[in-house]
């Protein structure tokens, strides 16, 4: 098998990878996709240079390095700006955990707003408006961390099919 296609089908599947990453916290999507291209742009042939530049891949390193980087400080933002606690954050996460495993994917999303009330409610004794607002707030920092991470995998993954696709 050449070189060049072997490159391309994993850049693909380490590009599908990292999207599916991007919502399942076990994966570090943007890396993986961001891998995928690398792999692509250094071994799948001369004509790959012609649609993914280097301008480009260093372009897309930094969009992954703060992609990942803000996936970390987000959601803590998030919850913070709604007044909701560091136990709330905590508990989101966990929540999220959880709910991959009971109700996939829809469980991350209910999980993660379900451990940031009941944190706010029994860890840190707060009435349930104050809980529901500061849940509301962990909820759309994995939103939002989520689309961020999305949005990347999701042009990494078109150059890649861009590159590959004559």
């Amino acid at each position: 098998m050449d070189l060049s296609i072997l490159m391309a089908v994993l850049a693909v599947i380490m590009g599908v990878i990292g999207i599916l990453g991007s919502v399942l916290p076990v994966l570090p999507g943007p890396p993986i996709s961001y891998a995928g291209m690398l792999l692509l742009y250094l071994w799948g042939g001369e004509h790959i240079k012609e649609d993914i530049t280097g301008t480009v891949m260093v372009i897309m390193l930094i969009v992954t390095i703060a992609v990942v980087i803000l996936d970390y400080i987000v959601p803590s933002y998030f919850t913070k700006v709604t007044g909701g606690s560091r136990s709330a954050s905590r508990a989101s996460m966990v929540g999220m955990l959880l709910g991959i495993f009971f109700l996939p994917p829809w469980g991350m999303i209910v999980g993660a707003f379900i451990g940031a009330l009941l944190a706010e409610m029994i860890i840190e004794g707060k009435q349930i408006g104050a809980s529901l607002k500061s849940a509301f707030g962990s909820f759309l920092g994995f939103l939002f961390g989520t689309g961020l991470k999305l949005v990347t995998c999701g042009i990494i993954m078109y150059y890649i099919i861009v590159a590959i696709i004559p």
